[in-house]
């Protein structure tokens, strides 16, 4: 890996650090004025909305000029919803103004990746990418939590910056004060990401005209027998990911007996297990072999399922690692052979924006349904074992339908051998 690669790694870091810390921020702001349990998920479903608003525009947009570029006007935007949250904006729309920062970085932080890089690198580069976007959450979470905990806020508080003039009213004054900080750094790593000098001319800019490029997109992606599978597999985690946030919260609350602020711990430490798979999967796992790990993703399903007897916090800890370190080794190299896929199918921006909203699509359509499960008051227990049965039994036909496009294969080989 060469020194820009380690650049766009400590630019992602920050900027998914500050992301991580400024969720638990918002959920605790959400908290200080009110507001009702179902609207804790919607956090997260504006965040992501504008992943699938934006997606036949990103790819344009990230094509249009050198992706470092991309990265540093992005990021300014998730600067400037932090901020709001500063002017007593409602937290669902600053943090949905950080999401249309974040929709529009994703596409040029991994199209970079195959600018930047040969083929045979791509797991290796998405498992130090997963794992450190991993350990961003584990640290973001933690830190989030950190940073609401009523100690450290009252000392944060006391803290006086005589040069702006700016008071730390409240304690999540207080903590956005810092995330800011982390996206400022962010901002700096992005200034020294080089130019790959990779370039896309022809890129259309009337809005029509992009949807159809992207429908087509789109098409090219879920036709090809290599993208559909690995596509499929993607976007079932990043929805069942999201959904797991919300459900280690109020599972933490409800069967642990604990505060968001120790709660935001926990999702860390399922972080900390995907980060664990995700190494693991680059070390252990080439592009060639990527879809042999689907059946971890069934054991995945099966394993989260075992949180409904678990009211320990020492049995807790282990338990999540476990559910981390099974998504991590599944969906890393899967992730891979969907980039591949679509670099050779079209350009980087377009590939990552079909994925982003594939995926933010099956994200906004989990939350909305976590939500509408909180709204009736279902027993957390039951939404777990919803969940898990869903993961497992979603990862079981994709793996079928895996295997009939390897049969439709071989029989097409043997017609072909046939007529020789």
């Amino acid at each position: 890996m060469n020194r820009g690669f380690y650049t766009i790694m400590a630019a992602q870091f920050f900027s998914s650090l500050a992301d991580n810390a400024l969720f638990i921020a918002a959920i605790a702001l959400l908290a200080e004025i009110s507001s009702p349990d179902w609207m804790t998920p919607l956090l997260k479903l504006v965040f992501v909305l504008f992943y699938v608003l934006l997606a036949a525009f990103v790819g344009a947009f990230a094509d249009s000029m050198p992706k470092s570029r991309v990265m540093f006007i992005t990021n300014m935007v998730k600067i400037f919803g932090c901020l709001l949250m500063f002017a007593d904006v409602h937290p669902l729309i600053a943090y949905g103004i950080v999401g249309f920062g974040a929709a529009a970085y994703s596409p040029a932080k991994y199209g970079i990746l195959t600018e930047l890089l040969p083929p045979e690198k791509l797991v290796a580069a998405n498992g130090w990418i997963e794992g450190l976007t991993m350990a961003s959450i584990i640290f973001g979470t933690v830190l989030g939590g950190f940073l609401i905990s009523p100690h450290v806020a009252s000392i944060l508080q006391q803290l006086h910056i005589p040069v702006i003039d700016w008071h730390l009213n409240t304690p999540t004054h207080a903590a956005l004060t810092v995330i800011g900080f982390l996206y400022l750094v962010a901002t700096i790593f992005n200034l020294k990401i080089p130019d790959t000098g990779a370039r896309y001319p022809n890129q259309q800019h009337r809005p029509s005209k992009l949807i159809i490029d992207f429908a087509n997109c789109c098409s090219i992606l879920w036709k090809d027998k290599l993208g559909q599978i690995s596509l499929a597999v993607t976007t079932l985690f990043w929805g069942a990911g999201a959904t797991l946030q919300f459900i280690v919260l109020k599972w933490a609350e409800k069967s642990l007996g604990m505060p968001l602020d120790k709660a935001a711990i926990l999702q860390g430490v399922v972080a900390f297990g995907v980060a664990i798979g995700a190494v693991a999967a680059a070390r252990m796992i080439p592009l060639k072999k990527s879809l042999t790990v689907m059946p971890v993703g069934v054991a995945m399903g099966i394993v989260v399922m075992a949180m409904t007897v678990v009211h320990s916090v020492w049995i807790a800890y282990p338990l999540l690692i476990l559910i981390g370190a099974l998504s991590g080794y599944f969906v890393v190299p899967m992730n891979a052979l969907l980039q591949h896929r679509g670099h050779v199918l079209m350009s980087a921006g377009h590939s990552i924006a079909v994925q982003n909203f594939n995926e933010n699509l099956s994200i906004l359509t989990m939350l909305v349904l976590y939500a509408l499960m909180i709204k009736i008051d279902l027993n957390v227990n039951v939404v777990i074992f919803l969940f898990g049965l869903f993961v497992a039994g979603i990862m079981l036909l994709i793996m079928r339908k895996h295997a009939a496009n390897q049969r439709e294969h071989d029989s097409l080989a043997l017609i072909g051998e046939s007529k020789h």
